[in-house]
């Protein structure tokens, strides 16, 4: 089958790769109907050393079951579903505890022996406790508002979740990538009627706009920091919702943040060390988010997108086909595109 395949910065392919097979009888097969390209996938695409014959990439998509391992119950050919940025047994103690992220034994796509998202199928590890079975056929036109739950909205949400983010309190969020974004159409889910979008594409706040965002702050650093507290009376709004992973993008953080407020941060970090000041220390921050648990998420967040009340697939602006991928990274890092989706 075709796959993408990394060689290195700014050296993505698409090549043959074997054609996926059940290992183990928690295994299952997917036929990919809908992948995408991750913010945090420009990482390695910026600074990933040579490597001889490709790495696999990929980590959102969703698909049609193909063939399940004999201890896989529930799911059946023809499944639609879709997958977790992570795979998770969903029976360990931390998976009961809705940390999937942390399970004892799962894994991340496209790592030690594990298919990328970014192909045509992917043999799912512990398919009983990552896949989630999606009430639609393959030509849905939610397809791509459900793709969005692999990942970035459930990324969005765990910012907002963790932070506290209720209909008593102001936020603002920094960035305007589709996490960001995501993060807006989550704290307004959550019932915050202010949200203060700190971002410079007008293309991507126009839609945080349309998400929930009350008010727009194109300007950065310390110009930035003043405008959100002019917004808030000079205090600053009660949770931050760090988007971006950028040691600047934090600092702005606990500079905008009020105090007795929360700062959560879900940027993949950047920067080796937080360091928390005496001041900090004396206005009671909380420093929260991390990773997120996508999959303790996906059936909470299921339901509005199919009533039709969210459209977080709203963030794919570039669709292209696996032959396309290659200039979908070039798009994504050039900022040329918010997030690119793709139909193998």
């Amino acid at each position: 089958m075709r796959a993408t395949l990394i060689y290195g910065a700014g050296d993505v392919r698409i090549g043959d790769v074997p054609d996926p097979e059940l290992r183990q009888p928690t295994d299952a097969l997917v036929r990919v109907l809908r992948a995408c390209i991750c913010g945090s996938d420009l990482w390695p695409y910026g600074s990933k050393a040579p490597v001889e014959h490709g790495d696999r990439i990929g980590h959102e998509f969703l698909g049609v079951i193909e063939e399940v391992g004999s201890e896989v119950s529930g799911f059946k050919r023809g499944d639609v579903v879709v997958a977790p940025f992570v795979w998770s047994d969903g029976t360990c103690d931390f998976c009961r505890e809705g940390l999937q992220t942390s399970c004892r034994h799962g894994g991340t796509w496209g790592r030690d022996g594990v298919d990328g998202g970014q192909g045509e199928a992917v043999r799912v590890p512990q398919a009983q406790g990552t896949l989630v079975k999606l009430p639609v056929g393959e030509e849905s036109a939610l397809l791509a508002s459900l793709l969005s739950l692999s990942d970035v909205f459930p990324t969005g949400y765990h910012c907002a979740k963790t932070a506290g983010v209720n209909p008593r309190t102001t936020v603002t969020v920094i960035g305007d990538g589709a996490v960001g974004l995501s993060a807006v159409l989550s704290a307004k889910r959550l019932g915050a009627e202010r949200i203060i979008l700190m971002g410079r594409h007008k293309d991507r706040t126009d839609l945080g706009v349309e998400f929930g965002a009350t008010d727009v702050v194109a300007e950065r650093g310390q110009e930035g920091v003043e405008r959100v507290k002019e917004l808030t009376g000079g205090d600053g709004t009660h949770t931050v919702l760090e988007c971006v992973g950028l040691e600047a993008a934090l600092d702005t953080a606990f500079a905008v943040v009020r105090a007795g407020g929360t700062i959560s941060r879900v940027g993949a970090p950047q920067y080796r060390q937080v360091s928390f000041g005496f001041p900090d220390f004396l206005r009671n921050i909380t420093l929260t988010g991390g990773v997120a648990p996508a999959r303790a998420y996906i059936e909470e967040l299921l339901p509005d997108i199919l009533d039709g009340r969210i459209e977080p697939g709203r963030v794919f602006d570039r669709t292209v086909r696996l032959d396309g991928v290659p200039d979908g990274y070039r798009a994504m890092a050039e900022r040329e595109a918010l997030k690119v989706m793709i139909e193998p």
